[in-house]
């Protein structure tokens, strides 16, 4: 841990700046957005379904359009792209507090999404692949813990200042701490670009050949580790957004969830910086095939079991993989395909796992609605989990053998 804290010290204005950009991302983030679920259904009269419909749309219309705006991260400075992003975040925020219908509602939830969760993460995750090469895991690993500070005080804070005012001015208050705060910030520290001899350490040369967009989807070996990457979005939204109904099931007591959101924050921040630190040290492409492991194990603990201990099991066990997550969706792409494009093919990338959080309630929604218990479906989810695991072994042996040639090539 000492060496992870000499590094983030040597290193504290870019990533300082990349966290920052994760942790303003909350407010297009699925956890900040529904707490105010209660109040859009009452103003615009909307049900849990006619919101959630709105919600995916909105979703799965940003996660189009991130595949090309994503790629401008290619053309235009680090600074550049975060300054815009934020303005149009701030817009966002400030078009929610006036919204008075329900398309003007998808619109904005479009935008919230795009420039939240959408370019606010990609733009911090391209820039430290990109400045990034032996120290990018533990670079990865600290900047992505914006997440887990902002899903730790935001839920307070959105609920004081709920006491307070309305909905609609903590909306505006959201525009304005974007402009105040995240904007100068944000901009200031991204304005000088890391450079791989800042820290005084020599770095290990990329010998891995730059891919273009084009090749990379082409690629069959990237939509196989997508079927990995993708699985905790896809998992971790439907079990959060069905929750009322697990507790219901189960016979629990509503404030179990609650209590184990905790474990879920505090084990996923330990694990990040664990996997960090092994990504840097073993590559990011010889552990993931093993990261989805403990999600597979936390489906059959969550489906199976009957006891609340049940839900504790799974929030830790989903956290170790949300943490290896952290870390090898950032390191896998620049590791794999290169940096001279990497804005390009991780806007792909990104959008994917939009697109999974977008479509995993509304999958699981429709098989409820049909019979289809929540318990058989996490049964079916720890069986994908482990045949995830042994096409990303086999997608593994390929990488493998193709970084094999290039080292040969070069040498």
């Amino acid at each position: 841990m000492q060496g992870i804290f000499l590094f983030a010290v040597r290193n504290a204005r870019w990533l300082l700046g990349g966290l920052l950009l994760t942790f303003f991302s909350s407010f297009g983030q699925t956890f900040f957005i529904s707490l105010f679920s209660g109040e859009i259904r009452a103003a615009f009269d909307l049900s849990d379904g006619e919101f959630g419909a709105i919600y995916m749309a909105g979703t799965l219309a940003s996660a189009v359009t991130l595949i090309k705006l994503g790629k401008t991260l290619d053309r235009f400075s680090i600074s550049a792209v975060s300054l815009c992003v934020i303005c149009a975040l701030a817009i966002a925020c400030l078009g929610m507090s006036f919204v008075n219908s329900w398309m003007l509602l998808l619109v904005v939830i479009y935008a919230l999404r795009l420039f939240g969760q959408g370019m606010m993460t990609h733009t911090s995750q391209t820039a430290i692949g990109r400045w990034y090469d032996a120290d990018r895991g533990r670079a990865i690993s600290l900047t992505s813990m914006g997440h887990q500070i902002g899903e730790a005080l935001f839920p307070a804070i959105v609920l004081v200042l709920l006491g307070l005012y309305d909905w609609r001015v903590t909306w505006q208050i959201c525009a304005v701490a974007l402009v105040v705060v995240a904007m100068p910030s944000i901009v200031l520290l991204m304005r000088v670009e890391h450079r791989p001899n800042v820290d005084g350490h020599l770095k290990i040369a990329n010998k891995t050949k730059d891919w273009t967009r084009g090749e990379v989807v082409r690629d069959g070996v990237f939509w196989i580790l997508c079927l990995g990457i993708l699985a905790p979005a896809f998992i971790g939204t439907s079990v959060f957004f069905h929750q009322v109904r697990i507790v219901e099931s189960k016979g629990w007591s509503s404030n179990v969830f609650a209590l184990s959101f905790l474990i879920l924050s505090v084990t996923t921040v330990l694990f990040t910086l664990i996997a960090g630190q092994l990504v840097d040290r073993y590559h990011a492409r010889r552990i993931l095939p093993v990261f989805l492991l403990p999600l597979g194990v936390a489906c059959l603990v969550l489906g199976l079991g009957r006891d609340p201990l049940a839900i504790h099991g799974f929030m830790f066990l989903l956290a170790i993989s949300y943490g290896f997550s952290s870390a090898i969706f950032g390191t896998i792409w620049p590791e794999t395909y290169g940096t001279a494009h990497l804005g390009s093919i991780r806007a792909v990338a990104v959008a994917a796992m939009v697109f999974a959080s977008a479509i995993g309630p509304g999958i699981t929604g429709w098989c409820i609605d049909r019979g289809i218990g929540f318990d058989f479906q996490l049964l079916v989810m720890a069986g994908y989990c482990l045949f995830a695991v042994v096409a990303m072994i086999a997608a593994v042996k390929i990488l493998e053998g193709r970084q094999q040639s290039v080292s040969l090539r070069n040498d």
